[in-house]
């Protein structure tokens, strides 16, 4: 059973449609007539097939407030609420009569993502870089010169603080216990968060001995719910054996790890996240997941965004993202040429001229301008995480930090359309105005003179 057609609400058989109540020059309703909708929903037909039950939702509906969302900045709840009340947001959406009731509840959007997959939004990427080509933002050929940085994109977790991490572990230990009627001799609700407490104003007060000591303790007690925990599992039914084994896998590697020891625990409920060093002097360390990122030389639009797990060195990464370039792109083939920073020397892909930062061999005056605009990917960096949504990812797992990273680049390239279609609004209206002007100015000959 496919997707059911936009309707009018029942009691209201003679409501206006949308495109009458509207002004059809806003840039939102200009941006959805260059989108290629009917690509997309070809792409979600296997996902937005519903075989039982009610029908599945419009696959641009769900496409739409996923671009609404990373365009926008917005939450799950947020994007849903503003499609309510925002008639320009439901027509981009696909609704033809202005809607009052959420279409969708926000919490299902995740479900949605999960059905969509990395390969769907990749889709979505794809037709944000076929509509800035119909809108005129770029042009065919600006794909085969790009280029190619990596940046971090932070996790939505906690600071993790050894004292911390193991006050968790031992937390949700002692949590999983009570749900399934383990009995526990001592659980530590007292005293445990008191030492946590204390070892973090010991290391504000830089009393290392005291804090290791109150560490040691903390430890000491955490290992002992875990010990006790392990003994009784073989008590769980199944079902619930293997979530609790999972929690004391991650409990038993807090225990164990030490402050340098690599392949670290930073989030128990995040295992995938890792501790990456960029070199900057204002935050050393960020915990997340490395993404790579490809732009167009001239105007700065996405053609290219994945996320890198395992944070492997940058020079490793180039041909992936070169490779998934021309796929979105439609050519097929790697661009001609790609400019990166000195953190991918070492690295040669067949076929790509590859220019580096601060190369001087063979290097023309043309050359030399393209290497010195590298760095105008940084302020696209720095705008997908302000403006948009890569600064902190809520998505879980690996495959919602995939997701999240091709739709931040989706969303940075909306907003581009979106200034380019504002712009060009306004220089339509000032010459109009202009235009209007001269009328007015110049007399009109062909009316007779007065007597």
């Amino acid at each position: 059973m496919g997707p059911k057609p936009s309707q009018p609400q029942s009691g209201e058989l003679f409501i206006s449609r949308l495109d009458e109540l509207i002004n059809m020059q806003h840039p939102l309703v200009r941006l959805a007539g260059l989108i290629d909708w009917a690509e997309i929903e070809r792409t979600f037909a296997a996902s937005f097939t519903s075989g039982r039950g009610r029908p599945a939702l419009a696959p641009r509906l769900v496409a739409g407030l996923l671009y609404l969302q990373h365009t926008f900045d917005a939450s799950d709840e947020a994007v849903v609420n503003t499609w309510v009340e925002n008639p320009y947001w439901q027509f981009f959406c696909g609704e033809t009569y202005l809607q009052t009731e959420s279409p969708i509840d926000p919490s299902s959007l995740t479900r949605w993502r999960k059905r969509v997959g990395e390969e769907g939004v990749e889709t979505l990427l794809a037709a944000s870089i076929d509509a800035a080509r119909r809108g005129g933002v770029i042009r065919q050929a600006s794909a085969q010169q790009v280029i190619v940085d990596t940046t971090v994109m932070p996790k939505a977790i906690a600071h993790p603080t050894d004292s911390r991490l193991l006050e968790r572990s031992r937390q949700h230990l002692v949590k999983a216990a009570q749900d399934h009627g383990l009995r526990l001799r001592q659980n530590y609700n007292r005293v445990a968060p008191r030492l946590a407490a204390q070892i973090g104003r010991y290391a504000h007060a830089r009393q290392f001995k005291r804090m290791k000591k109150a560490m040691r303790t903390l430890r000491t007690r955490v290992g002992r719910v875990h010990r006790e925990v392990a003994r009784q599992l073989h008590a769980l039914p199944e079902a619930a054996k293997a979530k609790v084994q999972d929690l004391l896998q991650r409990t038993g590697r807090i225990l164990t790890q030490a402050p340098k020891d690599k392949n670290k625990l930073y989030a128990l409920h995040a295992p995938e996240v890792e501790c990456i060093s960029k070199g900057k002097t204002r935050t050393p360390y960020e915990f997340g997941v490395k993404v790579s990122i490809a732009t167009t030389l001239k105007e700065g639009l996405v053609v290219g965004m994945r996320s890198m797990p395992g944070n492997p060195y940058d020079g490793h990464t180039l041909a992936e993202t070169l490779e998934q370039v021309g796929i979105l792109t439609g050519t097929d083939k790697p661009p001609a040429t790609a400019i990166v920073d000195k953190g991918y020397r070492g690295v040669e892909i067949e076929g790509v001229r590859i220019l580096r930062s601060g190369q001087r061999r063979g290097i023309t005056r043309t050359l030399k301008a393209m290497i010195q605009r590298r760095s105008a990917i940084e302020p696209t960096i720095g705008h997908m995480k302000m403006d948009g949504r890569l600064g902190r990812n809520p998505l879980k797992g690996a495959l919602g930090d995939a997701i999240h990273a091709v739709m931040c680049g989706a969303g940075h390239n909306l907003r581009l359309i979106l200034a380019a279609l504002r712009l060009c609004c306004a220089r339509f209206g000032l010459s109009m105005r202009a235009l209007i002007a001269a009328l007015i100015a110049t007399p009109d000959d062909r009316l007779p003179a007065r007597s």
